[in-house]
């Protein structure tokens, strides 16, 4: 009777947890498929606007807002032509300036923020902790309460109408944010690196240069992806500075589409935002590792 029992329950143990296990497949796959399918729903519609851009960018300009969908056969290629020179402009101007803008704010914000966060981070002065505090203080402080100081110094500096208000800040280190994101991440290297190199006789120069840079360079990348991208979309500055065609980027540009006097070509506004869009998402699809890395290891979640 022992034996038929134990016989008897080495078959039915083994089954009932074989359908235990096959029931939490089931579950974990059900809860798979629903959150799965959320996701992309919400996609889909996060993406929406963006796709419809782009669809109405070919559509003819009088059915642009008379047909709301995305699914249309009328198509054609007219916006770009007409947009590439609809403002008396080739559209390669604005975006020859926008480049220029961008090239200069990156190498501002790398060479002026790499030595602000190595001397927060590495050198010891007087007053380092305050002055780390004030410049993280910096932060939360909005653009509009130093426009008007700002837009003074500068006119009367004689940079209106140039591109030196937008570039020259970036040479003075400031934006508070990269500084703070260097130094988490230089504060993050052995110190024993760095003590190593002072008893080679390595002075802080050529630790900065053949050390310190060398290995922040998912820090710097960050810092360039995140610069492209907030400098090429910046409308308001160039807004305020800028006054003449000839000097417009591409945001400040495709306002120009618009006339509250007569009729705004639309069509040829979103032909032309499409083509503004391609290099921030070439930007971020190349750099993408970089920035996932270089945020990851700042200690910023």
């Amino acid at each position: 009777m022992t034996t038929t029992t134990d016989d008897t329950l080495a078959v039915v143990l083994p089954d009932a947890g074989e359908e235990a296990r096959r029931r939490m497949r089931r579950r974990s796959s059900i809860r798979s498929v629903f959150k799965h399918t959320g996701l992309i729903a919400l996609s889909i519609v996060m993406i929406y606007p963006l796709i419809w851009l782009v669809v109405s960018s070919f559509k003819p300009n009088n059915e642009i807002f008379t047909d709301l969908g995305i699914f249309t056969t009328d198509l054609t290629a007219d916006n770009y032509v007409h947009g590439w020179t609809a403002q008396q402009l080739p559209f390669t101007v604005f975006l020859g300036n926008s480049t220029i803008l961008v090239v200069g704010a990156i190498i501002g914000n790398l060479v002026s923020c790499s030595l602000a966060a190595y001397a927060f981070a590495r050198l010891r002065f007087w007053g380092r902790n305050a002055y780390f505090a004030i410049m993280l203080g910096t932060i939360m402080l909005p653009f509009h309460v130093v426009l008007v100081p700002q837009f003074v110094i500068f006119r009367e500096l004689g940079w209106l109408e140039t591109f030196l208000p937008l570039i020259v800040p970036k040479l003075l280190a400031t934006d508070a944010f990269f500084i703070f994101l260097m130094v988490q991440f230089i504060r993050g290297i052995p110190k024993e690196i760095f003590e190593a190199a002072r008893i080679d006789g390595a002075g802080h120069a050529r630790i900065f240069g053949q050390i310190t840079l060398p290995l922040m360079v998912p820090a710097l990348a960050t810092t360039t992806i995140f610069t492209f991208i907030w400098t090429w979309g910046d409308f308001f500055g160039p807004l305020i500075y800028l006054r003449t065609r000839e000097n417009f980027p591409v945001s400040v540009a495709l306002k120009g589409f618009i006339d509250a006097q007569s009729s705004s070509n639309y069509g040829a506004m979103f032909a032309m935002s499409v083509v503004s869009l391609i290099p921030l998402f070439l930007a971020f699809l190349i750099g993408q590792k970089y920035l996932v890395k270089g945020i990851a290891t700042t200690g910023i979640k």
